[in-house]
């Protein structure tokens, strides 16, 4: 309760992001490595902003049950492959996905609908679903060479 403030603060959030992936780019271990953000609810907008921040770095974005509406600006910016994750029975949430990938101008960008699910995925076999989806967009992005 004491940060609960903080889930609702998308800059500090992104920003935080941003610093974790400047870390890794100045590390030599790490440096070579491809990068993927995964967001959930308000973490899926400080996702996007980070990645339109490192948009040569970044190379997918997942967002699960995420609110990326909250990165607006950003939105036509993110030049990462992106996937939105969404249950079927979050109807608002859904709404606001189209909305977002509507507004992102990448060439590779999907919506998926997890059927029976809800916002938090808490339904039998959904969050699986959601790592597969997940996985299997990682997969696709990240595992090209750097």
């Amino acid at each position: 309760m004491v940060t609960a403030h903080l889930r609702f603060d998308i800059d500090l959030l992104a920003n935080r992001l941003v610093g974790v992936t400047n870390w890794i780019l100045s590390n030599p271990d790490t440096k070579k490595l491809n990068i993927g953000y995964f967001g959930a609810s308000t973490g899926a907008a400080a996702a996007l902003i980070a990645a339109k921040e490192h948009e040569n770095v970044v190379k997918a974005v997942v967002s699960r049950g995420g609110r990326p509406d909250l990165a607006e600006r950003a939105l036509p910016d993110v030049k990462a492959p992106t996937l939105f994750i969404v249950g079927g029975e979050d109807f608002q949430v859904i709404e606001m996905n189209q909305w977002a990938l509507n507004r992102l101008k990448v060439e590779y960008k999907e919506l998926k609908i997890v059927p029976r699910a809800t916002h938090l995925f808490e339904e039998p076999d959904t969050l699986e679903e959601v790592a597969n989806l997940a996985g299997e967009w990682f997969k696709r992005y990240l595992l090209e060479e750097k």
